[in-house]
Order: C-alpha cells, then structure tokens, then sequence
C-alpha cells in the first residue's frame, strides 16, 4: 500500500466506485487509515451494502462516513478482542473467544449481530388469498412440536444500532430500480386471464441425467473429465482458427520455436488468490502429461481466473516457464434459431399473427423471475413469496420462475429446526416431516395463485441450500414436486437448465457463480471490458459452462449467514457430472443467473443476462426481475429464405428490475 501513489489509489478507486469528488476523498481516507487496496475496499462496500440493504446504502458522503466508522468499530472490537486473549493466556488460560478473527483481517462486516428483543404488533387481515401471515410469536417448540402462530427471532441490530425493517414497512415497495430496453413498453394484462397456456415449455436439458448417485466420484473419472474439457476447446480452437496439429504443443517442454499450449489456469499455491506472479497452466494428460507449468504473461491485456481454458500462444525457452504473447479467441456457440414456420405457429398462440401487430404491449409474454431466499432471517412468514404471488396474479403472468433456495438450509430458524407450523387438519404436529412444512409455507400460496391464474406456468429450479432436495450436489435433480404439494402448473427441472420458452432459448443456474468469478478474477493489463457485471458473464458465455470455476472459491469467504455458524454452503461440485454443466448446442437467448451482487439486465455478446437479485435479504426486502417478451417478427427477406433465422431476443425484451 506504501508503494502506491496517490493518483493510482485515485484512478483505481474511480474504476471500482466511480465515486464523486468529495465521496473519493473519503475512500482514500479508508484506504490510508487501514492500510488496504481499493478491490479490497470495494469488497468489503459490498459486504456493507449486502448487509444494510440497497435502499440505505447510496455511495454518498454521509453512507461512506457510517461505512468509515463502522470500519474503525470493527478493528477496534477486535484489538480488544486481542488484548483481551494476550491477558488470558498469561493466566494460563486458552479459551477460544467467540469471535476471533485472523490476523488483522476486517472482512467480519456481517459479523457483531447482536438480538434485540422486539414485541410484534399485529395486523388487519387483508382479502387477497395471497394474505401474509400474521407476524409469529416466539417459542422454543421444535418442528415435532404442536403449532402455534409460527416462528419468529427477535429482530437484530447492526453495530451502528440500525434495526432490520420489517417486510410491511419496507421502503418504495414496486420501484423499478433498473430497466432494459425502456422504450419497449410494460405488459398489459388482460381484463381475465387468458383460456389457454400462451407458454410452450421444452427442456432442453435431458433431466435424467441429473439423477446420479452424488457422494460416489471417484478420481480417474474426475480427472478424465477435467482432461476431456481441454482437449475439446483444443480442437475448438484449432478448427476456428484454421490451425495445423504441428502448431499445438506441450508448454511445458522446453524448445526454441513458437507454439500454442491449451490448457487450464491454475494457481502454484492451494491457498490464497490467483495473481499474476502465481498463475500456471495446467496441460491435459494427452498434450503435456498433465503438468503445471509457470505462466508469465507481461505483455498480455486479459482476465483470468482458476479453470478457465485458455490456448497461449507463446515459448518455453529456458524450460523453467512459458512465457505467452497472444491469447486466442474461443469460438462462441452459435446463436440460438428456429425454422420461420416454427416462428409463426407460436406468433399465433400469442395473437400476433391474427392481428399482425407485433408491438401491442397485449401480445407480449409476461414472466416473472425471482431468486430465494423468499422470507427474512427473523421470521418464516414468507412475506415476500406472498406478494410476489399477489403481483403474479394482478397482472395475470404467463410464466413465473422460481429459482433456490425455496426452503433455505442457510435459514437461522430451518437450520435448528425450530419450526413452527400453521394449524392444517392433514398434518400431525408429531410426524410434521419438512416437505409437511415447505408444503404449507410455500406450496399453499402457489396452489392459490394456480386456483387464480390456471393458464399460468410454474418453473421451479432447486438450490444446493434446499432443504427439501435430497441431491446435495452440483448439479443437481430437480425437487419432488408431487411429495411437496406443488399445483400441476409447476414444473420442476434440475439445476442448471436450458429450458425453451416458446421459441426463447433460456439457461438458468441458481449456483452464483458471478459472486466466486468475482473474487477469483485477476485482470492483467487493462481489462477489455471495464464494467464488472458484463465481464463476468461473458466468461460464462466464452467457457461455454455454468460453472467454469475450478476449483471452486473457499466457502468462508462467501457472504455470511444468519446461522450460528455463519459460513454458506458454497459449492458442492461433482466433478464427474460437470460435463452437465454445459452449452452444448447454441448460445442460449437469455441466461438467468442469480447472484449476490447487485441485480441487473446486461446485453452481453448478443445474451440478455439478468439477475434478478434475491427475494428477501437478512435485514431488507429484495427484488426481482419483470420480463416483456415481444413476438419475433419476420421479415419478407427472412421468410423468402425460409431457413433458421436468429430470434434476437435483447432487442425484443424489456427487462425490469422491481423492489418487492
């Protein structure tokens, strides 16, 4: 930190924070106070502004001076902490303090919550069936227990003293706080819903796969498949850029002539982040007998990180290292397409065709995209999960899509299983299993909304954090909708999924994988892209694969839960089945991919990437996504063609990103 100049603390701070002149002069003031770079102060604004919610955490010079202090609070907290173990252990006494951190590290943002005891107020009921539960009283009955009004904890409150809001008093509830695509206008819903299903829905992943035996991987498969992906994008690459075999060798060799070595990014050290000075390239068994061979790479602009496939075109002169000079461009899939007969027979299942008019908000698909957790840390009311349900039906969605964790294994009150359930003649207070209780809690305002809107479709993707998913790794079969009680509108698929919506190719994944790109990433040189959430996508759509992360990043260092523990579940990958993690086919239109960091709507290479944020955060109601989806229209030199023509959705679609 010594070494660095003012101005480059400055020029690094404006690419992370874009601040304004008097909020940059604070962030250098942190970044001299404590001694650390602007991407870890950056880091630890995130883990702030996870923590306190979007709607209090406005990078502005009073939010940056709370920020500040709360920053000083925590270093000093741990000083104490420090001292006080320095004045135990000289007593000869070696009890671990509750809340020892390494080193002098200050990424404890989520740490230091302390409850508060907080008396619940009741309610007038409301005549929606989509109504809220009454806000549960406390108790210590576990889930064999006998119901009483639900469960609560008290409310919590941050070092600063703020306490978290309740879902009723959230703030700006339906505020569109991003859109895409704004001069396409808003769905409009129809007087009644609509007869008929407007949505065909085709998956285009064969979910069979997904039913393997997890917890059984054994190592010459694992390796077998990390070796296969190498030498798939060598021979990717090599027919794209017209190459002969003699121009591929092994990098690892030691020789005088240019060559071109494929291979995966590695670090030298299991531990710590990759960085320029520790990055290798790991050959596959074929190539280079899968050796790792140091990287460098001074004269290269590029981003990286650990299991990209990369091809290098460089020399290993002194057989100590392999020294690259170009970076060559992986092909992308080619485009998602459909026939133009196919086109106009699912134009007509909207009305366009009969009509002609393409651009009437009346025509357009309406979806709904939303990302658990759907219920506050303090409480299973599902508040959230119940007004989305309440917007779904007001303006009569043709498709909502449900992405984990539904039931969340990261949840204070699901992780003791201290578990309160409404009263229901169907189910023992005794034998109350969890798909008892996930089908009260949340299949109940599902059914309703199906009751309500019976042309609707229902897509539920599962999480590695459900609790009511016995397939604990990724990736993962889908949930058992008939054992949870879910209306026959629902559908259940695996994660990850390409599914098609009508003719719209879509991959979701509920594995946040943006989150671990981002700590993981090393950028050499000036990044191509200079926007972080439009370059990490497009790692995704260049590696073709939902995950290319390996291995993935180390779970503690993952935004906090509210459990005891407060270390997330992370990544749980079987390595045998990550070939089901692929693009196999085409780029998909759109890629649905939620994550921790702050939601958008992005067109990145020619991919409508969205994330719709989460539903309900620790302390603050969350977001979704809101999706107006125009008919492809063709024109007369598509249709004298008659061939596949391309269905470029980013120009078709509206995106909204709205405040539950």
């Amino acid at each position: 930190m010594a070494s660095k100049t003012k101005t480059s603390i400055g020029d690094e701070l404006e690419e992370y924070f874009a601040p304004d002149p008097e909020v940059k002069i604070e962030l250098e003031s942190i970044c001299r106070l404590h001694s650390i770079s602007p991407e870890e102060l950056f880091y630890k604004w995130e883990s702030y502004n996870m923590k306190m919610g979007q709607e209090q955490t406005k990078l502005d010079v009073p939010t940056v001076r709370a920020f500040k202090k709360e920053l000083q609070e925590i270093v000093e907290r741990e000083a104490r902490t420090k001292s006080h173990m320095r004045s135990v252990d000289k007593r000869g006494a070696y009890a671990t303090p509750r809340n020892a951190a390494k080193g002098g590290d200050v990424l404890g943002m989520l740490d230091g919550v302390t409850p508060l005891q907080q008396s619940a107020s009741g309610g007038n009921k409301r005549k929606s069936n989509f109504e809220t539960p009454s806000a549960p009283k406390s108790s210590k009955a576990h889930l064999t227990s006998s119901p009483t009004e639900g469960r609560s904890l008290p409310s919590r409150t941050d070092p600063s003293g703020q306490q978290s809001v309740t879902f009723a008093e959230r703030q700006n509830p339906g505020q569109i706080i991003e859109t895409l695509n704004g001069h396409l206008g808003v769905h409009e819903p129809p007087i009644a819903p609509h007869p008929e299903p407007r949505v065909k829905l085709t998956a285009n992943t064969d979910l069979k796969k997904f039913r393997y035996r997890p917890m059984a991987m054994h190592l010459s498969e694992a390796s077998e498949v990390l070796d296969d992906r190498i030498d798939e994008f060598q021979s990717l690459i090599q027919a794209h850029h017209g190459l002969d075999d003699s121009a591929f060798g092994n990098a690892a060799a030691q020789a005088t002539n240019e060559i071109i070595a494929v291979g995966r990014i590695a670090s030298d050290s299991p531990e710590g982040k990759l960085n320029a000075a520790s990055m290798v390239l790991e050959m596959s068994r074929r190539t280079g007998a899968g050796i790792r061979v140091p990287l460098k790479l001074e004269s290269i602009a590029h981003e990286f990180f650990p299991g990209q496939i990369v091809a290098v075109r460089g020399i290993n002169a002194s057989g100590e290292y392999f020294s690259g000079n170009e970076i060559l461009d992986i092909p992308l899939l080619a485009p998602a397409a459909s026939h133009t007969s196919t086109l106009d027979t699912l134009n007509e299942r909207l009305g366009a065709a009969e009509e002609g008019d393409f651009s009437a908000p009346s025509k357009a698909l309406n979806i709904i995209v939303a990302s658990g957790p759907y219920t506050a840390d303090d409480n299973l009311a599902f508040e959230p999960l119940h007004a989305l349900c309440q917007k779904a039906e007001e303006t009569c969605v043709d498709m909502l899509i449900l992405i984990g964790p539904l039931f969340d294994v990261e949840h204070p009150l699901l992780a003791s299983g201290d578990i309160d359930l409404p009263d229901d003649p169907s189910v023992e207070p005794d034998r109350a299993t969890l798909a008892d209780a996930f089908r009260l809690l949340i299949a109940k305002p599902l059914q309703a909304l199906a009751q309500a809107v019976p042309s609707i479709t229902i897509v539920c993707i599962p999480s590695a954090r459900d609790l009511t998913n016995k397939h604990v790794s990724w990736p993962q079969d889908n949930l058992p909708g008939k054992k949870l009680g879910l209306p026959k509108q629902a559908k259940m698929v695996s994660n990850p999924v390409t599914i098609s919506i009508n003719e719209v190719v879509v991959a979701i994944s509920a594995q946040d994988i943006l989150y671990e790109l981002r700590r993981e990433e090393v950028v050499v040189g000036k990044p191509k892209e200079s926007n972080m959430l439009a370059r990490l996508p497009r790692h995704l759509i260049q590696q073709r694969h939902f995950f290319p992360l390996y291995p993935p990043g180390d779970r503690t260092l993952l935004p906090k839960t509210g459990t005891d523990e407060g270390v997330a579940t992370g990544t749980p990958i079987d390595v045998s089945y990550l070939k089901l993690g692929e693009w196999l086919e085409a780029r998909p239109d759109m890629l649905i991919q939620p994550s921790a960091l702050p939601q958008f709507a992005k067109v990145v290479e020619n991919v409508l990437v969205v994330n719709p944020g989460q539903m309900s955060k620790r302390k603050a109601a969350g977001t979704y996504a809101q999706l107006t989806v125009y008919p492809r229209k063709l024109s007369d030199e598509e249709r004298s063609r008659g061939a596949l023509v391309g269905h470029r959705l980013f120009e078709r679609a509206r995106v909204d990103v709205i405040r539950i």
